[in-house]
């Protein structure tokens, strides 16, 4: 229905008609936070106009560029955990964000959870570090919801084993 292929200039002027609307889904695949959302927003449209994102006209423009952008957050979300790990950022939200435990334990956590198979990995980070429910952390992988629950059982269940807890604990 509508596979059609836009030239460069009319990509340039969807982007700018969808601009509105684009910062306002930015800012809600950000957690309404406006830093990240222009990041986000600035780098979707690269995205699109150096190529690396490409629409092929399966969708509506204003469609494709929503994922471009729900995917870019996502990314974002990604690397900012990471980033934030590693140079010691999470300390106000340990609680919530790492579990209670010596920094020997959260090590043997994070080592375990690297073993795990990547897409069990990615669930079970948006699950319990990003604090999003099964069915969102799906559709921010764009996987089906059931998929999605199968990488979590079994993410866990493999990071269980990993860490030695006896099974039904």
């Amino acid at each position: 229905m509508y596979k059609r292929v836009m030239a460069a200039g009319e990509i340039e002027d969807e982007l700018e008609r969808l601009h509105g609307a684009g910062f306002a889904w930015a800012l809600a695949c950000c957690g309404r936070n406006r830093e990240d959302a222009l990041d986000v927003l600035q780098t979707s449209y690269l995205k699109v106009l150096d190529g690396r994102a490409k629409f092929g006209g399966h969708s509506t423009f204003k469609s494709f560029l929503f994922g471009v952008i729900r995917r870019t957050a996502s990314e974002q979300r990604r690397r900012n955990a990471v980033r934030n790990l590693f140079i010691g950022k999470w300390a106000s939200h340990q609680e919530t964000v790492l579990p209670a435990g010596s920094p020997e334990e959260r090590l043997t956590l994070l080592a375990a959870l690297a073993e795990l198979p990547r897409r069990q990995r990615e669930v079970l980070d948006l699950v319990f570090y990003m604090g999003l429910s099964v069915d969102e952390a799906a559709q921010t992988l764009g996987i089906s919801a059931g998929s999605a629950r199968v990488h979590y059982d079994r993410g866990k269940k493999r990071l269980s084993r990993l860490l030695g807890v006896p099974e039904g604990s």
